[in-house]
């Protein structure tokens, strides 16, 4: 039998443009860069961190390939400027990730929650997120140009990013829970209204990650200690360990893949 020599397998999105939100750091920065490996031109957002934002793009191939955009993304009039800047930058969006989001640190029981921290993580975590994918859809949804994507390949690539909290809940968090409960809810009943357009929606649900923002609950003893005991692979995610699970729903790979939950939490979400 004659040998074959095999180039590997290659998750390519060359000629394609990704609009990640929340890209400056995280999961977010891991998934500029893998979709930047990957061919894809990026524009991705960032709220304060601009030192971090411009030296990511600029790592990133710079405003030929990679753009960062000054964005608060709080409401869905924002969330549709950010679709905007980045079909002004790129032409279109062909990827959407939907990556942004905040979990206040602080226990906070539901009989003492402030209304201005409920209204804040429904604001930014789920009012945003609608403007973002009103806007996306409405652009993937024109016919194509001559230049752009070809008719007869899909016409976009919705992924959202959820957490294990939106799927057994969170005692203290039930702000964060509920709205990622919200995004797992919104993939389900998006995949079934996009599907037939050729719009694919799926969401990523990652347990406990390595990043900035679950840092402080990490460095303490006693709550990393239940943290870690209740992942059966013993250990946190490092941010790569998202982002590829997100590329790889970006691909033809994942081509009869729609309105699926993947959960990417090393076993998290099957105990306790």
């Amino acid at each position: 039998m004659e040998s074959m020599e095999s180039s590997g397998v290659v998750l390519s999105l060359e000629g394609k443009v990704a609009l990640i939100t929340g890209g400056s750091r995280g999961i977010g920065a891991a998934a500029v860069r893998l979709f930047r490996q990957a061919g894809a031109r990026v524009v991705f957002n960032y709220r304060a961190a601009k030192d971090k934002a411009e030296k990511l793009a600029a790592e990133c191939g710079g405003p030929e390939f990679c753009v960062a955009v000054e964005q608060e993304l709080a409401s869905p009039e924002q969330g549709r400027a950010l679709v905007a800047a980045a079909v002004q930058a790129f032409g279109r969006v062909d990827c959407l990730v939907v990556n942004h989001g905040i979990w206040p640190p602080s226990d906070a029981p539901i009989s003492s929650m402030s209304d201005a921290q409920w209204h804040r993580t429904v604001a930014v975590n789920l009012d945003s997120v609608f403007g973002l994918i009103q806007a996306a859809v409405a652009q993937m949804e024109q016919p194509p140009q001559p230049a752009g994507r070809p008719s007869n390949q899909s016409r976009g690539h919705i992924v959202l990013v959820s957490s294990t909290a939106g799927q057994r809940g969170e005692a203290f968090h039930a702000d964060y829970a509920a709205t990622k409960g919200a995004l797992i809810s919104l993939t389900k009943g998006l995949s079934t209204e996009l599907i037939g357009k050729g719009i694919y929606v799926n969401c990523v649900a990652p347990g406990w990650v390595d990043t900035d923002m679950s840092a402080e609950a990490l460095a303490h003893p006693e709550t990393s200690k239940k943290i870690f005991a209740r992942i059966p692979l013993g250990r946190v995610a490092h941010v790569d360990e998202i982002a590829g699970p997100i590329l790889f729903l970006c691909t033809p790979f994942a081509g009869f893949i729609s309105g699926e939950i993947f959960n990417v939490n090393g076993g998290a979400v099957l105990v306790g």
